[in-house]
């Protein structure tokens, strides 16, 4: 697999040349008093998937911290890694396994990952129900969907292959066949022999219908793949209460939903309607919503003790960088801890108490 260099993702942003040429880019302020905050994420279209990243505008937790949101689908994350470091985004996605390979390389410089709104682990490997395969081994010549060569399935997958003794080049066949409910068809019909995807992908082609079987996870599954809040270290310099409100309002937004998800959903749904499967009923996309982030929600809470929301273990990040053979001597650069504390500051009784009565 080619290494992502700093040149490679100069390269993905001249899809986004554009939109970087819209008036108003950055935190404009609005008529209401809010600033606008735009955050990209590396999706074609809106999701679940960001679920709770996004609640916080309709539950009021932005507009608390003096800001309203307005999240940019921007395709890739390569993508959302060149407008944040252009400044064309104020906030973006951050994935180890695109950001790594940059730091390894001594140009990671612009920007600085500050929140982990999801823990490890969060991809499998899809089968079909009657499918000889069994494991991961027996993989070997097979042809593996992906929903995208920019999405982190992709990579992420191949370190884990690698692992259980596979060469991901030379064993095996990879195949882009979208996302969500044409990933399913695609193992369905049989125009792939797995499927590699996330857990609020297997969510959606869950909720479609379409049957599959998971591998079993292999015993040395490495601690990788988090995704983070990240924001230029000019942002987190000049104004650290930005990206203090940002990450509360997420972190409200994930305790809100670990306490009802059936809440969280139709929330969801409110401010994104056009997600609903159509000519469904109310019930029904909330259920579809939920079916696809059942998942994900687990992931919301660390999975070190003694630590709040959100805290960032640069363990991950030694892990998938020997996953990858990438010598990086300083993590220091790639993120930091020291907004977690006041991020985590809020009453969590509170939020759990207005998830329990939101109707």
């Amino acid at each position: 697999m080619k290494r992502i260099d700093r040149r490679t993702f100069l390269g993905a942003g001249a899809s986004l040349a554009a939109w970087s040429m819209l008036p108003g880019l950055g935190m404009a302020q609005q008529a209401s008093g809010l600033r606008q905050v735009r955050l990209g994420v590396g999706l074609k279209a809106m999701s679940p998937i960001v679920i709770n990243l996004v609640i916080g505008e309709i539950l009021g937790y932005n507009a608390a911290e003096g800001f309203t949101l307005n999240t940019l689908a921007l395709g890739t994350n390569a993508n959302v890694q060149v407008a944040v470091d252009r400044g064309e985004v104020d906030f973006g996605v951050g994935v180890p396994s695109f950001g790594l390979p940059v730091l390894a390389q001594g140009d990671w410089k612009l920007a600085r990952n500050f929140y982990q709104y999801t823990y490890p682990y969060k991809w499998d490997i899809a089968v079909l129900p009657d499918s000889p395969v069994q494991s991961y081994a027996d993989l070997k010549g097979l042809r593996i969907g992906v929903s995208d060569f920019g999405a982190t399935d992709y990579p992420v997958t191949r370190n884990v292959l690698r692992l259980q003794g596979l060469d991901p080049d030379g064993d095996l066949q990879w195949i882009a066949v979208g996302n969500g409910v044409p990933a399913g068809v695609a193992l369905r019909r049989q125009a792939v022999d797995a499927l590699a995807y996330f857990d609020t992908g297997f969510g959606q082609i869950e909720a479609a219908g379409l049957p599959f079987r998971l591998l079993p996870r292999p015993d040395n599954l490495p601690l990788v793949g988090g995704q983070f809040l990240q924001t230029r270290v000019s942002t987190l310099d000049s104004h650290p209460q930005w990206a203090v409100g940002l990450g509360r309002s997420v972190s409200k937004a994930s305790t809100f939903i670990l306490e009802n998800p059936r809440a969280g959903a139709l929330a969801f749904l409110r401010m994104y309607p056009e997600t609903a499967p159509r000519g469904a009923s109310q019930d029904a996309a909330v259920e579809a919503v939920l079916q696809a982030i059942s998942r994900r929600i687990k992931l919301y809470s660390p999975p070190y003790p003694d630590v709040p929301m959100g805290y960032i273990e640069v363990s991950e990040f030694r892990t998938e960088a020997d996953m990858t053979g990438l010598q990086i001597a300083d993590y220091a650069p790639f993120y930091t801890n020291d907004l977690i504390g006041q991020i985590d500051d809020y009453d969590h009784e509170a939020i759990r108490t207005q998830a329990r009565s939101y109707t």
